[in-house]
């Protein structure tokens, strides 16, 4: 049996679970696009205080069975709305991703919204897809998670097709 997800606004009590879940070195690595250094407590925290001050973003996160499992957040990257997520280890394989981000989704009425993923990162690349996203583009950018430049997925929730009169 599944747990269910919820998902409600994101309290600075969240935050110190959120900095020890991004500090997981495989988990870092997967992700690709995360904090250039994961030690650092003091860059997290200001990154953090300046998403939730900023409007537009909507940042919520993501429960499961009253344990805070990870974040979703819907923000725009080079004037495009975006949506990113991280949950952590332990609910990895377990549906949480998934069922998050379509619970999210259906909050958020921006379209078309765009997400990025590693292109190694096949679970990610599964979520995104369950949630409807399809690969638009391919791109390159330097993952600060891997200290590297990593090839990506560009990808794209579109707007739902309009019924057609009959």
């Amino acid at each position: 049996m599944t747990c269910p997800v919820r998902l409600r606004p994101v309290t600075s009590g969240d935050l110190p679970i959120f900095f020890e879940q991004q500090r997981d070195p495989t988990a870092n690595r997967m992700a690709a696009f995360g904090a250039a250094d994961p030690e650092d407590r003091s860059a997290f925290m200001a990154r953090w205080d300046g998403l939730l001050k900023t409007p537009g973003v909507t940042a919520k996160t993501i429960e499961v069975a009253g344990d805070v499992a990870g974040h979703i957040i819907n923000h725009t990257t080079a004037g495009s709305p975006s949506i990113s997520y991280w949950v952590g280890k332990p609910w990895w394989g377990q549906g949480v991703a998934t069922r998050a981000l379509i619970a999210f989704l259906e909050k958020i009425s921006t379209r078309p919204i765009q997400a990025r993923v590693a292109k190694d990162n096949i679970a990610s690349l599964k979520v995104l897809q369950h949630a409807g996203f399809i690969i638009r583009g391919q791109d390159k950018a330097f993952a600060p998670g891997r200290g590297e430049e990593v090839e990506e997925y560009v990808m794209v929730l579109e707007p739902e097709p309009l019924a057609q009169a009959g």
